[in-house]
């Protein structure tokens, strides 16, 4: 689980498609070849940020899985898209994440960047630009409460 229940949504996106599986609560990023201007374009895709100079597009809400739809179906309960589908991305709202860099001191005010690998980091060296700010330190689950603002 890398998302609490509690959190606000103040502006979301739903234009994108992803093609890589990836776990909700990290920040993706555009990718690097274009995206599409329409609402159903296959060019609007977002990736798992693997570049600290990426623009970041939003936070996943959603879990991105590859199975077999076959065989299983997906578990919306857990709200899993299947990879290569649209997933929602929270650009403005509150989350409460467990997707932090291991072993840093969060303090609340400080500003949230994010990694390579999408998860969110205090620091800026080596970092992306600042996509929110935390809001609390861990709780005894090791989750964070953090504010996202993509503008």
């Amino acid at each position: 689980m890398a998302l609490k229940p509690d959190r606000v949504e103040h502006l979301t996106d739903l234009s994108y498609f992803m093609n890589e599986t990836a776990e909700r609560g990290i920040i993706v990023t555009h990718l690097s070849a274009g995206s599409g201007a329409a609402m159903d374009d296959s060019n609007a895709t977002v990736q798992v940020a693997n570049n600290t100079g990426e623009l970041p597009a939003g936070l996943l809400l959603n879990d991105v899985v590859n199975l077999d739809l076959t065989r299983q179906h997906l578990n919306f309960h857990q709200d899993e898209v299947q990879q290569g589908g649209k997933v929602l991305l929270l650009r403005r709202g509150t989350v409460v994440t467990d997707q932090v860099t291991a072993g840093q001191t969060i303090v609340a005010g400080a500003a949230a960047h994010f990694t390579t690998n999408g998860v969110l980091t205090t620091g800026t060296a080596g970092h992306s630009a600042q996509v929110g700010r935390f809001l609390s330190d861990y709780d005894p689950d090791g989750y964070v409460k953090v504010e996202i603002n993509i503008v």
